[in-house]
């Protein structure tokens, strides 16, 4: 599996059977690419999808001012917040509403569960490696091979990683409970399918 980011460019570079770089400092112009795409590729592979190796969460304290009106407190995401998953504890989702990179409700601690811009890539799982490599090929595609149709191919081929990746992901997590509401609770009443 790619440990770096230098391994994952290379091997997008491969798939469209051109040459590897070394470092995103050498003097080619694959490396300025790889160097230039990088960071906004990572991030926005991150915030495709909620991949449990970059789940985090933390209980953020109130920001000193308070909102100008509807809600008591603010609080600021943290600086690698890509993607907010849930706010609250689970069971009590309490009502927010985020403006910018702010928090806005009415609590006063903020329970913050959220993908996190990791940029390590030995601590991403081998599914976010092959999605990223993807992704990457799909970047240098066009630049690399002067074919739109491949960039597109790869694409689609991301798209359907991000598929995989979901369902993997969530076998490992535990099944979610369905929770009690009249709807459900009327279909247990005596005759209530007649």
């Amino acid at each position: 599996m790619a440990t770096s980011k230098v391994q994952i460019c290379s091997n997008a570079l491969l798939m469209l059977n051109d040459r590897t770089i070394a470092d995103f400092s050498e003097d080619s112009d694959r490396a300025r690419l790889a160097a230039n795409l990088w960071d906004n590729a990572r991030q926005f592979v991150l915030r495709a999808h909620p991949w449990n190796c970059a789940v985090t969460r933390v209980a953020l304290a109130p920001e000193t001012a308070a909102p100008a009106w509807d809600w008591a407190f603010s609080f600021l995401l943290p600086g690698d917040c890509l993607r907010v998953l849930g706010i609250g504890a689970r069971g009590e989702e309490p009502d927010y509403e985020l403006e910018g990179r702010r928090v806005l409700m009415d609590e006063n601690v903020c329970r913050l569960r959220y993908v996190a811009d990791v940029e390590d890539v030995a601590a991403w799982d081998s599914g976010l490696v092959q999605a990223m490599t993807f992704y990457m090929a799909h970047l240098f595609a066009y630049p690399v091979t002067g074919s739109a149709q491949r960039a597109n191919d790869l694409l689609d081929t991301f798209s359907a990683m991000l598929r995989t990746a979901g369902g993997i992901d969530g076998q490992e997590q535990p099944m979610a409970e369905v929770g009690s509401s009249t709807f459900v609770n009327v279909r247990a009443l005596p005759g209530a399918w007649r």
